[in-house]
């Protein structure tokens, strides 16, 4: 499977760019992870949106869901002009009623509630969920496909039970949203020493930084990271595509 990085910005979108939205994909099964602000703008370098099969959302902030709308409208405007290829079907939990409700579109784009009880098949992939200590319920997501694993923690504080979650898996998709001694956790974010900690206490070879703060020079992140943590660090970046 491959994930691209489509947008990585925390909160809102430098000039050009996007919040939080990966595209994964094996064979003929596209998906994003999470729709923030201009992904839908930017996926497109990467992909025909008529491709998609839909999006799973790990929550119903903004910069994880604010380019729903404009995919909605992208399934009226295809079909009208004849483009439309694929059944549409976007992911969800349902702890925010409204907000679900609210996912599904006159009879073109679906609506599935996810648990974490259970698994999510979605063509060749499975998905795992685990909730995430944030401000509103929130899942981290595990993806697993031809014996290959990916980790993306959506928003979180760091916990103990978050590293357990990804354990041994092939790569992490973490969010970063400051630097050394930032106090981001209160906010049910994690920062630099955070994320190098889920590293380690989660055994893995290969972390990405996502969900990246406006402020700093973002490789200080990475070296911050890298003296507790002795394996592969990337920062995120529009384009990044890693291949399992």
């Amino acid at each position: 499977m491959n994930i691209t990085v489509v947008g990585y910005w925390h909160a809102y979108p430098e000039r050009g760019e996007a919040t939080s939205g990966y595209l994964l994909e094996h064979g003929s099964t596209k998906l994003l992870l999470d729709c923030g602000s201009g992904v839908v703008s930017n996926v497109q370098k990467y992909i025909d949106l008529n491709d998609l099969n839909g999006v799973v959302l790990s929550h119903y902030h903004h910069d994880h869901f604010a380019d729903i709308g404009p995919l909605q409208y992208a399934q009226i405007v295809n079909k009208g002009m004849g483009k439309r290829k694929k059944d549409f079907t976007i992911y969800a939990h349902q702890e925010d009623t409204a907000s679900f409700n609210k996912l599904a579109y006159k009879d073109l784009v679906k609506s599935v509630a996810y648990n974490e009880r259970a698994p999510l098949k979605i063509g060749p992939f499975t998905f795992y969920f685990f909730k995430t200590q944030h401000p509103v319920p929130c899942y981290a997501m595990k993806i697993t496909c031809e014996g290959k694993q990916i980790v993306y923690t959506a928003d979180s504080s760091y916990f103990a039970g978050l590293a357990d979650f990804a354990n041994g898996c092939d790569l992490v998709i973490t969010e970063c949203s400051g630097y050394s001694g930032d106090h981001v956790g209160q906010y049910g974010h994690m920062n630099s020493e955070d994320a190098a900690k889920l590293a380690v206490n989660s055994g893995i070879e290969k972390i990405i930084l996502s969900h990246l703060p406006h402020h700093g020079d973002h490789e200080q992140l990475k070296r911050e990271v890298e003296e507790r943590f002795n394996r592969i660090v990337l920062l995120a970046k529009s384009g990044l595509v890693l291949e399992l």
